[in-house]
Protein backbone atom coordinates (compact mmCIF):
# COMPACT_ATOMS: atom_id res chain seq x y z
CA UNK A 1 0.00 0.00 0.00
CA UNK A 2 1.36 3.39 -0.98
CA UNK A 3 2.23 5.69 1.92
CA UNK A 4 1.64 9.37 1.01
CA UNK A 5 2.67 10.77 4.38
CA UNK A 6 6.16 11.94 3.35
CA UNK A 7 6.36 15.45 1.75
CA UNK A 8 8.02 14.13 -1.40
CA UNK A 9 5.33 11.50 -1.76
CA UNK A 10 2.65 14.16 -1.40
CA UNK A 11 4.29 16.27 -4.12
CA UNK A 12 4.53 13.25 -6.39
CA UNK A 13 0.91 12.40 -5.73
CA UNK A 14 -0.22 15.93 -6.53
CA UNK A 15 1.83 15.90 -9.74
CA UNK A 16 0.33 12.56 -10.73
CA UNK A 17 -3.19 13.80 -10.04
CA UNK A 18 -2.59 16.93 -12.12
CA UNK A 19 -1.21 14.75 -14.93
CA UNK A 20 -4.28 12.50 -14.84
CA UNK A 21 -6.65 15.47 -14.93
CA UNK A 22 -4.72 16.95 -17.83
CA UNK A 23 -4.63 13.71 -19.78
CA UNK A 24 -8.36 13.11 -19.37
CA UNK A 25 -9.40 16.63 -20.35
CA UNK A 26 -6.92 17.53 -23.08
CA UNK A 27 -6.15 15.42 -26.15
CA UNK A 28 -2.94 17.40 -26.55
CA UNK A 29 -1.75 16.49 -23.03
CA UNK A 30 -2.58 12.86 -23.69
CA UNK A 31 -0.69 12.91 -27.01
CA UNK A 32 2.42 14.39 -25.40
CA UNK A 33 2.36 11.74 -22.68
CA UNK A 34 1.86 8.84 -25.10
CA UNK A 35 4.48 10.06 -27.60
CA UNK A 36 7.12 11.03 -25.06
CA UNK A 37 8.87 7.60 -25.03
CA UNK A 38 9.46 7.97 -28.78
CA UNK A 39 10.79 11.50 -28.43
CA UNK A 40 7.95 12.88 -30.57
CA UNK A 41 6.00 16.10 -30.12
CA UNK A 42 2.94 17.31 -32.07
CA UNK A 43 3.62 19.55 -35.08
CA UNK A 44 1.45 22.53 -36.07
CA UNK A 45 -0.92 20.50 -38.23
CA UNK A 46 -1.27 17.91 -35.48
CA UNK A 47 -2.47 20.60 -33.09
CA UNK A 48 -5.11 21.63 -35.62
CA UNK A 49 -6.16 18.01 -36.06
CA UNK A 50 -6.43 17.45 -32.31
CA UNK A 51 -8.53 20.58 -31.95
CA UNK A 52 -10.99 19.17 -34.49
CA UNK A 53 -11.03 15.76 -32.77
CA UNK A 54 -11.74 17.42 -29.40
CA UNK A 55 -14.73 19.12 -31.03
CA UNK A 56 -15.96 15.66 -32.08
CA UNK A 57 -15.63 14.38 -28.54
CA UNK A 58 -17.45 17.42 -27.17
CA UNK A 59 -20.32 16.88 -29.61
CA UNK A 60 -20.05 20.26 -31.33
CA UNK A 61 -18.95 18.40 -34.49
CA UNK A 62 -20.55 15.07 -35.41
CA UNK A 63 -19.13 14.67 -38.93
CA UNK A 64 -15.42 15.31 -39.40
CA UNK A 65 -13.47 14.68 -42.59
CA UNK A 66 -9.66 14.89 -42.35
CA UNK A 67 -7.82 15.08 -45.68
CA UNK A 68 -4.03 15.02 -45.43
CA UNK A 69 -1.16 13.61 -47.51
CA UNK A 70 0.66 10.35 -46.79
CA UNK A 71 3.32 10.60 -44.10
CA UNK A 72 1.58 13.43 -42.20
CA UNK A 73 0.98 11.18 -39.15
CA UNK A 74 -2.78 11.69 -39.38
CA UNK A 75 -3.39 8.05 -38.44
CA UNK A 76 -1.15 8.32 -35.38
CA UNK A 77 -3.36 11.01 -33.92
CA UNK A 78 -6.77 9.95 -35.26
CA UNK A 79 -6.59 6.16 -35.11
CA UNK A 80 -4.07 5.47 -32.32
CA UNK A 81 -4.27 8.35 -29.85
CA UNK A 82 -7.88 9.49 -30.23
CA UNK A 83 -9.80 6.24 -29.45
CA UNK A 84 -8.23 5.65 -25.98
CA UNK A 85 -8.82 9.28 -25.07
CA UNK A 86 -12.40 9.22 -26.41
CA UNK A 87 -13.14 6.16 -24.26
CA UNK A 88 -11.73 8.03 -21.27
CA UNK A 89 -14.11 10.92 -21.94
CA UNK A 90 -17.05 8.61 -22.77
CA UNK A 91 -16.50 5.50 -20.62
CA UNK A 92 -19.45 3.48 -21.97
CA UNK A 93 -18.97 4.40 -25.62
CA UNK A 94 -18.68 1.84 -28.37
CA UNK A 95 -16.14 2.50 -31.11
CA UNK A 96 -16.04 0.88 -34.54
CA UNK A 97 -12.77 1.49 -36.40
CA UNK A 98 -12.56 0.78 -40.13
CA UNK A 99 -9.61 0.64 -42.55
CA UNK A 100 -9.20 -0.59 -46.11
CA UNK A 101 -8.24 -4.08 -44.90
CA UNK A 102 -8.94 -6.00 -41.70
CA UNK A 103 -5.20 -6.41 -41.18
CA UNK A 104 -4.60 -2.65 -41.10
CA UNK A 105 -7.62 -2.13 -38.84
CA UNK A 106 -6.37 -4.75 -36.39
CA UNK A 107 -2.93 -3.16 -36.49
CA UNK A 108 -4.45 0.10 -35.29
CA UNK A 109 -6.45 -1.85 -32.72
CA UNK A 110 -3.26 -3.48 -31.43
CA UNK A 111 -1.72 -0.04 -30.96
CA UNK A 112 -4.81 1.26 -29.14
CA UNK A 113 -4.82 -1.79 -26.86
CA UNK A 114 -1.13 -1.26 -26.06
CA UNK A 115 -1.70 2.36 -25.05
CA UNK A 116 -4.60 1.40 -22.79
CA UNK A 117 -2.50 -1.33 -21.19
CA UNK A 118 0.35 1.08 -20.51
CA UNK A 119 -1.63 4.15 -19.44
CA UNK A 120 -4.91 2.69 -18.18
CA UNK A 121 -4.56 4.16 -14.70
CA UNK A 122 -4.11 7.65 -16.09
CA UNK A 123 -6.93 7.23 -18.61
CA UNK A 124 -9.25 6.00 -15.85
CA UNK A 125 -10.05 2.50 -17.12
CA UNK A 126 -8.46 -0.88 -17.88
CA UNK A 127 -8.93 -3.60 -20.45
CA UNK A 128 -11.62 -6.17 -19.75
CA UNK A 129 -9.74 -9.43 -18.98
CA UNK A 130 -12.45 -11.39 -20.81
CA UNK A 131 -12.12 -9.38 -24.06
CA UNK A 132 -8.57 -8.42 -25.01
CA UNK A 133 -8.17 -9.29 -28.71
CA UNK A 134 -6.27 -6.81 -30.89
CA UNK A 135 -9.26 -6.04 -33.06
CA UNK A 136 -11.95 -6.44 -30.41
CA UNK A 137 -11.75 -5.59 -26.74
CA UNK A 138 -13.85 -4.21 -23.93
CA UNK A 139 -13.02 -1.89 -21.04
CA UNK A 140 -13.54 -2.08 -17.30
CA UNK A 141 -16.09 0.74 -17.51
CA UNK A 142 -18.33 -0.77 -20.18
CA UNK A 143 -16.81 0.66 -23.32
CA UNK A 144 -15.75 -1.35 -26.36
CA UNK A 145 -13.52 -1.14 -29.45
CA UNK A 146 -14.08 -3.15 -32.63
CA UNK A 147 -11.86 -3.07 -35.74
CA UNK A 148 -12.82 -4.29 -39.21
CA UNK A 149 -11.95 -3.83 -42.85
CA UNK A 150 -13.97 -1.98 -45.47
CA UNK A 151 -16.99 -4.15 -46.39
CA UNK A 152 -16.26 -6.27 -43.32
CA UNK A 153 -18.92 -7.63 -40.93
CA UNK A 154 -20.50 -5.07 -38.61
CA UNK A 155 -23.98 -6.57 -38.24
CA UNK A 156 -25.13 -6.81 -34.65
CA UNK A 157 -22.87 -4.00 -33.41
CA UNK A 158 -23.57 -0.41 -32.48
CA UNK A 159 -21.29 2.61 -32.46
CA UNK A 160 -21.11 5.96 -30.73
CA UNK A 161 -18.03 6.69 -32.83
CA UNK A 162 -17.36 5.47 -36.36
CA UNK A 163 -13.70 5.99 -37.17
CA UNK A 164 -12.81 5.37 -40.83
CA UNK A 165 -9.12 5.62 -41.66
CA UNK A 166 -7.76 5.15 -45.21
CA UNK A 167 -10.76 3.37 -46.78
CA UNK A 168 -9.01 3.23 -50.19
CA UNK A 169 -6.35 0.57 -50.65
CA UNK A 170 -4.66 1.99 -53.75
CA UNK A 171 -5.02 3.60 -57.17
CA UNK A 172 -6.39 0.46 -58.82
CA UNK A 173 -9.29 0.32 -56.36
CA UNK A 174 -9.81 4.07 -56.59
CA UNK A 175 -10.10 3.88 -60.38
CA UNK A 176 -12.53 0.95 -60.24
CA UNK A 177 -16.15 2.11 -60.43
CA UNK A 178 -17.24 -1.31 -59.21
CA UNK A 179 -15.13 -1.07 -56.05
CA UNK A 180 -16.22 2.53 -55.40
CA UNK A 181 -19.87 1.55 -55.74
CA UNK A 182 -19.43 -1.45 -53.44
CA UNK A 183 -17.71 0.69 -50.79
CA UNK A 184 -20.43 3.31 -51.02
CA UNK A 185 -23.21 0.75 -50.72
CA UNK A 186 -21.51 -0.85 -47.71
CA UNK A 187 -21.06 2.55 -46.05
CA UNK A 188 -24.70 3.52 -46.52
CA UNK A 189 -26.39 0.19 -45.92
CA UNK A 190 -24.15 -1.55 -43.38
CA UNK A 191 -21.87 0.89 -41.60
CA UNK A 192 -23.91 4.04 -41.03
CA UNK A 193 -26.90 2.02 -39.86
CA UNK A 194 -24.75 0.85 -36.92
CA UNK A 195 -24.55 4.43 -35.59
CA UNK A 196 -26.45 5.19 -32.41
CA UNK A 197 -28.51 8.40 -32.13
CA UNK A 198 -26.12 11.26 -31.53
CA UNK A 199 -23.21 9.20 -32.82
CA UNK A 200 -20.17 10.74 -34.50
CA UNK A 201 -18.30 9.87 -37.69
CA UNK A 202 -14.65 10.68 -38.33
CA UNK A 203 -13.28 10.00 -41.82
CA UNK A 204 -9.51 10.22 -42.15
CA UNK A 205 -8.13 9.70 -45.62
CA UNK A 206 -5.89 10.65 -48.47
CA UNK A 207 -7.86 11.52 -51.59
CA UNK A 208 -7.43 9.20 -54.57
CA UNK A 209 -10.29 9.95 -56.92
CA UNK A 210 -13.03 12.61 -57.28
CA UNK A 211 -15.60 9.85 -56.74
CA UNK A 212 -13.97 8.18 -53.73
CA UNK A 213 -15.77 7.88 -50.40
CA UNK A 214 -14.81 11.39 -49.33
CA UNK A 215 -15.95 12.85 -52.65
CA UNK A 216 -19.31 11.10 -52.52
CA UNK A 217 -19.93 12.17 -48.93
CA UNK A 218 -19.21 15.79 -49.75
CA UNK A 219 -21.55 15.61 -52.71
CA UNK A 220 -24.35 13.84 -50.83
CA UNK A 221 -24.01 15.68 -47.52
CA UNK A 222 -26.63 18.28 -48.31
CA UNK A 223 -29.05 15.65 -49.60
CA UNK A 224 -28.77 13.70 -46.35
CA UNK A 225 -29.02 16.75 -44.16
CA UNK A 226 -25.44 16.24 -42.99
CA UNK A 227 -22.90 18.97 -42.51
CA UNK A 228 -19.30 17.81 -42.68
CA UNK A 229 -16.50 19.77 -41.14
CA UNK A 230 -13.60 19.31 -43.55
CA UNK A 231 -10.01 19.74 -42.43
CA UNK A 232 -8.08 19.73 -45.70
CA UNK A 233 -4.33 20.29 -45.41
CA UNK A 234 -2.44 19.87 -48.70
CA UNK A 235 1.26 19.10 -48.69
CA UNK A 236 1.97 22.47 -50.31
CA UNK A 237 -0.11 25.33 -48.99
CA UNK A 238 -2.72 27.12 -51.02
CA UNK A 239 -4.28 30.58 -50.55
CA UNK A 240 -6.48 30.66 -47.44
CA UNK A 241 -4.59 27.85 -45.74
CA UNK A 242 -6.19 26.78 -42.40
CA UNK A 243 -2.77 26.90 -40.72
CA UNK A 244 -1.97 30.36 -42.05
CA UNK A 245 0.85 29.08 -44.26
CA UNK A 246 2.08 31.07 -47.23
CA UNK A 247 1.23 29.57 -50.66
CA UNK A 248 3.72 26.87 -51.53
CA UNK A 249 4.87 26.31 -47.94
CA UNK A 250 5.28 22.67 -46.90
CA UNK A 251 2.87 21.10 -44.42
CA UNK A 252 5.55 19.53 -42.23
CA UNK A 253 8.91 20.99 -43.30
CA UNK A 254 10.75 19.23 -40.48
CA UNK A 255 9.67 15.94 -42.04
CA UNK A 256 9.47 16.73 -45.76
CA UNK A 257 10.37 20.12 -47.19
CA UNK A 258 9.39 21.81 -50.43
CA UNK A 259 12.37 20.44 -52.39
CA UNK A 260 11.58 16.87 -51.34
CA UNK A 261 7.92 17.33 -52.24
CA UNK A 262 8.89 18.68 -55.66
CA UNK A 263 11.01 15.59 -56.29
CA UNK A 264 8.11 13.41 -55.19
CA UNK A 265 5.77 15.26 -57.55
CA UNK A 266 8.10 14.62 -60.47
CA UNK A 267 8.32 10.94 -59.58
CA UNK A 268 4.58 10.44 -59.11
CA UNK A 269 3.25 12.60 -61.91
CA UNK A 270 0.77 15.41 -61.53
CA UNK A 271 -2.41 13.39 -61.33
CA UNK A 272 -1.19 11.25 -58.42
CA UNK A 273 0.49 14.19 -56.65
CA UNK A 274 -2.60 16.37 -57.00
CA UNK A 275 -4.75 13.68 -55.41
CA UNK A 276 -2.48 12.16 -52.77
CA UNK A 277 -0.53 15.21 -51.68
CA UNK A 278 -2.73 18.18 -52.56
CA UNK A 279 -6.04 16.43 -51.77
CA UNK A 280 -7.44 17.64 -55.12
CA UNK A 281 -8.07 14.49 -57.18
CA UNK A 282 -8.86 14.58 -60.90
CA UNK A 283 -10.34 11.97 -63.15
CA UNK A 284 -8.11 9.93 -65.42
CA UNK A 285 -9.77 11.46 -68.46
CA UNK A 286 -12.81 13.35 -69.71
CA UNK A 287 -12.92 11.79 -73.16
CA UNK A 288 -12.32 15.08 -74.98
CA UNK A 289 -8.61 14.49 -75.50
CA UNK A 290 -7.44 11.01 -76.46
CA UNK A 291 -3.95 11.39 -75.07
CA UNK A 292 -2.92 8.05 -76.49
CA UNK A 293 -3.02 9.74 -79.88
CA UNK A 294 -0.55 12.45 -78.83
CA UNK A 295 2.95 11.21 -79.64
CA UNK A 296 6.24 12.33 -78.11
CA UNK A 297 8.87 13.03 -80.75
CA UNK A 298 12.64 13.53 -80.70
CA UNK A 299 12.44 15.56 -83.92
CA UNK A 300 11.59 19.25 -83.94
CA UNK A 301 8.74 20.00 -86.31
CA UNK A 302 9.64 22.44 -89.08
CA UNK A 303 7.33 25.40 -89.44
CA UNK A 304 6.38 28.77 -87.97
CA UNK A 305 6.03 28.94 -84.20
CA UNK A 306 4.35 31.11 -81.59
CA UNK A 307 5.11 31.60 -77.90
CA UNK A 308 1.95 32.04 -75.80
CA UNK A 309 2.11 33.29 -72.22
CA UNK A 310 -0.06 33.17 -69.15
CA UNK A 311 0.98 35.84 -66.69
CA UNK A 312 1.24 36.04 -62.92
CA UNK A 313 3.37 38.29 -60.74
CA UNK A 314 3.49 36.79 -57.26
CA UNK A 315 6.96 36.69 -55.78
CA UNK A 316 7.86 33.78 -53.53
CA UNK A 317 4.60 31.90 -54.06
CA UNK A 318 1.22 32.07 -55.76
CA UNK A 319 0.53 31.28 -59.39
CA UNK A 320 3.11 30.60 -62.06
CA UNK A 321 3.93 32.60 -65.16
CA UNK A 322 4.29 30.15 -68.02
CA UNK A 323 5.00 30.38 -71.73
CA UNK A 324 4.47 27.55 -74.20
CA UNK A 325 5.83 27.44 -77.75
CA UNK A 326 3.62 25.88 -80.41
CA UNK A 327 4.92 25.00 -83.88
CA UNK A 328 2.71 24.69 -87.00
CA UNK A 329 3.77 22.35 -89.77
CA UNK A 330 2.01 21.12 -92.87
CA UNK A 331 -1.08 19.56 -91.33
CA UNK A 332 0.71 18.94 -88.03
CA UNK A 333 1.39 20.79 -84.79
CA UNK A 334 3.92 20.41 -82.01
CA UNK A 335 4.24 21.76 -78.47
CA UNK A 336 8.00 22.23 -78.42
CA UNK A 337 8.91 24.06 -75.23
CA UNK A 338 7.62 25.20 -71.85
CA UNK A 339 9.06 27.97 -69.65
CA UNK A 340 7.77 28.69 -66.15
CA UNK A 341 8.66 30.84 -63.17
CA UNK A 342 7.34 32.41 -59.99
CA UNK A 343 8.43 35.99 -59.51
CA UNK A 344 7.51 39.63 -59.27
CA UNK A 345 6.63 41.84 -62.25
CA UNK A 346 10.22 42.65 -63.17
CA UNK A 347 11.24 38.99 -63.03
CA UNK A 348 8.32 38.10 -65.29
CA UNK A 349 9.22 40.79 -67.83
CA UNK A 350 12.86 39.69 -67.78
CA UNK A 351 11.88 36.05 -68.33
CA UNK A 352 9.60 36.92 -71.24
CA UNK A 353 12.35 39.03 -72.81
CA UNK A 354 14.98 36.34 -72.24
CA UNK A 355 12.73 33.66 -73.74
CA UNK A 356 11.95 35.88 -76.73
CA UNK A 357 15.67 36.33 -77.39
CA UNK A 358 16.15 32.55 -77.24
CA UNK A 359 13.20 31.96 -79.58
CA UNK A 360 14.32 34.63 -82.05
CA UNK A 361 12.52 37.43 -83.85
CA UNK A 362 10.70 34.95 -86.06
CA UNK A 363 8.54 33.65 -83.19
CA UNK A 364 5.52 35.90 -82.46
CA UNK A 365 4.47 36.38 -78.86
CA UNK A 366 0.89 35.97 -77.66
CA UNK A 367 -0.11 37.73 -74.44
CA UNK A 368 -3.41 37.48 -72.55
CA UNK A 369 -5.35 40.68 -72.02
CA UNK A 370 -7.37 41.06 -68.86
CA UNK A 371 -10.64 42.99 -69.11
CA UNK A 372 -10.61 46.74 -68.66
CA UNK A 373 -8.08 49.51 -68.91
CA UNK A 374 -5.61 47.77 -66.58
CA UNK A 375 -5.36 44.80 -68.94
CA UNK A 376 -4.70 47.03 -71.94
CA UNK A 377 -2.09 48.98 -70.00
CA UNK A 378 -0.31 45.78 -68.98
CA UNK A 379 -0.15 44.55 -72.56
CA UNK A 380 1.07 47.94 -73.77
CA UNK A 381 3.84 47.95 -71.19
CA UNK A 382 4.99 44.43 -72.04
CA UNK A 383 4.84 45.14 -75.77
CA UNK A 384 7.00 48.20 -75.23
CA UNK A 385 9.63 46.01 -73.58
CA UNK A 386 9.51 43.63 -76.55
CA UNK A 387 10.24 46.08 -79.35
CA UNK A 388 11.31 44.17 -82.42
CA UNK A 389 9.07 41.16 -81.80
CA UNK A 390 5.58 40.59 -83.10
CA UNK A 391 3.31 40.87 -80.06
CA UNK A 392 -0.40 40.17 -80.23
CA UNK A 393 -2.99 40.13 -77.47
CA UNK A 394 -6.71 39.93 -76.96
CA UNK A 395 -9.38 38.80 -74.51
CA UNK A 396 -10.62 35.23 -74.53
CA UNK A 397 -14.27 34.58 -75.27
CA UNK A 398 -16.56 31.57 -75.29
CA UNK A 399 -16.81 28.47 -73.14
CA UNK A 400 -13.59 26.55 -72.58
CA UNK A 401 -15.05 23.28 -73.86
CA UNK A 402 -16.07 24.94 -77.12
CA UNK A 403 -12.64 26.55 -77.45
CA UNK A 404 -10.96 23.21 -76.83
CA UNK A 405 -12.89 21.15 -79.35
CA UNK A 406 -11.00 22.16 -82.53
CA UNK A 407 -7.57 21.49 -81.05
CA UNK A 408 -8.87 18.31 -79.41
CA UNK A 409 -10.04 17.07 -82.80
CA UNK A 410 -6.54 17.64 -84.18
CA UNK A 411 -4.94 15.89 -81.19
CA UNK A 412 -7.35 12.97 -81.49
CA UNK A 413 -6.56 12.70 -85.19
CA UNK A 414 -2.88 12.24 -84.36
CA UNK A 415 -1.86 15.64 -85.69
CA UNK A 416 -0.39 16.94 -82.41
CA UNK A 417 3.00 15.90 -81.01
CA UNK A 418 5.17 16.94 -78.09
CA UNK A 419 8.90 17.51 -78.36
CA UNK A 420 10.49 15.20 -75.80
CA UNK A 421 11.09 16.96 -72.47
CA UNK A 422 10.66 16.62 -68.74
CA UNK A 423 7.26 18.31 -68.91
CA UNK A 424 5.67 15.77 -71.29
CA UNK A 425 3.94 13.51 -68.78
CA UNK A 426 2.43 16.39 -66.83
CA UNK A 427 1.16 17.95 -70.05
CA UNK A 428 -0.51 14.71 -71.16
CA UNK A 429 -2.09 14.20 -67.75
CA UNK A 430 -3.46 17.70 -67.97
CA UNK A 431 -5.06 16.99 -71.34
CA UNK A 432 -6.47 13.71 -70.05
CA UNK A 433 -8.03 15.46 -67.06
CA UNK A 434 -9.57 18.30 -69.06
CA UNK A 435 -11.80 20.06 -68.16
CA UNK A 436 -11.47 19.08 -64.49
CA UNK A 437 -7.76 19.79 -64.32
CA UNK A 438 -5.59 19.53 -61.21
CA UNK A 439 -4.55 22.50 -59.14
CA UNK A 440 -2.84 25.27 -61.02
CA UNK A 441 0.48 24.71 -59.29
CA UNK A 442 1.90 23.01 -56.21
CA UNK A 443 -0.22 24.56 -53.48
CA UNK A 444 -2.59 26.11 -56.01
CA UNK A 445 -6.29 26.87 -55.73
CA UNK A 446 -8.40 24.85 -53.26
CA UNK A 447 -11.51 24.51 -55.34
CA UNK A 448 -12.05 21.11 -57.00
CA UNK A 449 -12.13 21.03 -60.76
CA UNK A 450 -10.14 24.30 -61.13
CA UNK A 451 -9.12 26.06 -64.33
CA UNK A 452 -8.83 24.92 -67.92
CA UNK A 453 -6.60 22.06 -69.03
CA UNK A 454 -6.55 22.83 -72.72
CA UNK A 455 -7.86 25.74 -74.72
CA UNK A 456 -9.38 26.63 -78.01
CA UNK A 457 -8.42 26.48 -81.64
CA UNK A 458 -10.53 28.09 -84.35
CA UNK A 459 -9.86 26.23 -87.57
CA UNK A 460 -8.30 27.99 -90.55
CA UNK A 461 -7.08 26.76 -93.88
CA UNK A 462 -3.91 26.40 -95.86
CA UNK A 463 -0.25 26.30 -94.84
CA UNK A 464 0.38 27.57 -91.36
CA UNK A 465 -3.28 28.50 -91.28
CA UNK A 466 -3.96 24.97 -90.10
CA UNK A 467 -3.64 26.53 -86.69
CA UNK A 468 -6.44 28.92 -87.54
CA UNK A 469 -6.68 32.61 -86.96
CA UNK A 470 -6.63 32.25 -83.21
CA UNK A 471 -5.20 29.44 -81.09
CA UNK A 472 -5.51 29.60 -77.33
CA UNK A 473 -4.36 27.06 -74.84
CA UNK A 474 -5.64 27.35 -71.33
CA UNK A 475 -3.83 25.16 -68.87
CA UNK A 476 -3.18 24.89 -65.21
CA UNK A 477 -0.32 22.50 -64.67
CA UNK A 478 0.64 21.86 -61.07
CA UNK A 479 4.20 22.54 -62.22
CA UNK A 480 3.23 25.90 -63.64
CA UNK A 481 0.57 27.15 -66.02
CA UNK A 482 0.93 26.20 -69.65
CA UNK A 483 -0.68 28.76 -71.93
CA UNK A 484 -3.78 30.25 -70.46
CA UNK A 485 -6.35 32.72 -71.82
CA UNK A 486 -6.02 34.07 -75.33
CA UNK A 487 -2.79 33.03 -77.05
CA UNK A 488 -3.38 34.86 -80.40
CA UNK A 489 -1.09 32.79 -82.56
CA UNK A 490 -0.63 35.17 -85.50
CA UNK A 491 0.25 32.25 -87.79
CA UNK A 492 -2.63 32.30 -90.24
CA UNK A 493 -0.84 33.32 -93.42
CA UNK A 494 2.84 33.41 -92.52
CA UNK A 495 5.27 36.24 -91.74
CA UNK A 496 4.01 38.51 -94.51
CA UNK A 497 0.99 39.37 -92.36
CA UNK A 498 3.11 41.12 -89.77
CA UNK A 499 4.85 44.29 -90.98
CA UNK A 500 7.65 45.61 -88.74
CA UNK A 501 5.45 48.39 -87.35
CA UNK A 502 3.21 45.87 -85.61
CA UNK A 503 6.04 44.67 -83.38
CA UNK A 504 5.01 46.98 -80.55
CA UNK A 505 1.65 45.27 -80.25
CA UNK A 506 -0.05 48.70 -80.04
CA UNK A 507 -1.75 48.21 -83.40
CA UNK A 508 -2.66 45.27 -85.61
CA UNK A 509 -2.71 45.05 -89.43
CA UNK A 510 -5.93 44.79 -91.35
CA UNK A 511 -6.72 42.11 -93.95
CA UNK A 512 -4.45 43.75 -96.48
CA UNK A 513 -1.59 43.98 -94.01
CA UNK A 514 -1.97 47.78 -93.60
CA UNK A 515 -2.07 49.73 -90.41
CA UNK A 516 -5.68 50.43 -89.40
CA UNK A 517 -6.90 53.92 -88.64
CA UNK A 518 -5.49 55.62 -91.74
CA UNK A 519 -7.47 57.99 -93.99
CA UNK A 520 -10.99 56.73 -94.47
CA UNK A 521 -10.40 53.70 -92.28
CA UNK A 522 -11.88 52.77 -88.92
CA UNK A 523 -9.55 51.59 -86.18
CA UNK A 524 -9.81 47.91 -85.34
CA UNK A 525 -9.14 46.38 -81.93
CA UNK A 526 -9.25 42.80 -83.09
CA UNK A 527 -7.82 40.48 -85.64
CA UNK A 528 -10.06 40.17 -88.69
CA UNK A 529 -12.21 37.08 -88.73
Amino acid sequence: MTNWTQPLDLEARDAELRLRRGVRTSLGEWARLALAPQGLVPARHHLLLMEALEAVSAGSVDRLMVLMPPGSAKSTYASLLFPPWFLSRHPRAQVIAVSHTAGLAEGFGRGVRGLVTEHGARLGYRLDPASRAAGRFGTSRGGSYFATGVRGPVTGRRADLLLIDDPVKGQAEADSARVRDATWDWYRSDLVTRLRPGGRIVLVMTRWHPDDLGGRLLEAGGQWGESWRVLRLPALAEPGDPMGRQPGEALWPEWEGVAALERRRLALGDRAFSALYQQAPVRAGSGLFQVGRVAVSDQTLAGPAVRAWDLAATEGGGDWTVGVRLVAGEGAWQVSDVVRLQGGPEAVVAAIRRTAEADGLGVPIGLPQDPGQAGRAQVGYLAGRLAGWRVVSGPETGAKMVRAMPVASQANAGNLTLLRGGWNRAFLEELAAFPAGPVRRPGGRAEPGVRDAAGRCRAGSGGAGGLGAEVGWAASMPWGEVIRRRACTVLRSGPSRFPPGSATGLWRPDRAGRRPGGPGRRRSRRWPA
